[in-house]
């Protein structure tokens, strides 16, 4: 069995501190007393991510352009939060009924999970939402276009298989929250 040791950090500084991105350069030491005096770390608001699913067995998703891979993608509604003004609970269905006009009737936490732990220092709380209904309209953020989509439980794994569905966050939890209601 090997004896795993945690790295040290010898220094840290702000070099990115802006509302939207902030990065940390740190110098750490290896567990074999190397030096790497350039090791950066993403500090990211934690996601609320939630798995809604219609009285009908129908999951809802949203469709919306992602800058950064120039893509349109599908993905379950989630968004940050900031733990010190709100709950990982209350920040999950304030985006649901934000992206998609949907509340549920009963809802709970399935997981916590990191989301690239090698360079961000966020997590994902996964919430699971039955019985979903619609009772509003969206309320988008000004960077949101959001196409609301229906896609019944049956069908998600091939979705999944093919690509169409290939947010590693969704797709996580779409696996953890079915395995969770023995679809």
């Amino acid at each position: 069995m090997i004896n795993l040791k945690k790295w040290k950090t010898l220094k840290s500084k702000m070099v990115l501190d802006h509302y939207w991105c902030k990065v940390r350069q740190d110098e750490i030491e290896l567990s074999n007393g190397q030096i790497i005096d350039d090791y950066f770390v993403n500090i990211k608001p934690d996601v609320a991510m939630i798995l809604p699913i219609t009285s009908s067995r129908e999951i809802i998703f949203v469709r919306q352009y992602r800058h950064a891979v120039n893509e349109f993608l599908l993905e379950l509604p989630a968004g940050n939060f900031d733990p010190t003004k709100e709950s990982a609970e209350v920040a999950a269905i304030r985006e649901l009924t934000e992206e998609t006009g949907y509340i549920p009737q009963e809802f709970r936490k399935i997981a916590t999970l990191y989301d690239k732990p090698s360079k961000d220092t966020n997590q994902i709380h996964l919430f699971l939402a039955e019985n979903v209904s619609q009772v509003g309209e969206q309320k988008l953020d000004i960077t949101e276009e959001i196409e609301v989509i229906l896609i019944s439980v049956e069908s998600v794994l091939d979705k999944i298989i093919q690509g169409e569905i290939s947010v590693a966050g969704t797709v996580a939890a779409l696996f953890l929250g079915l395995k969770f209601l023995n679809y």
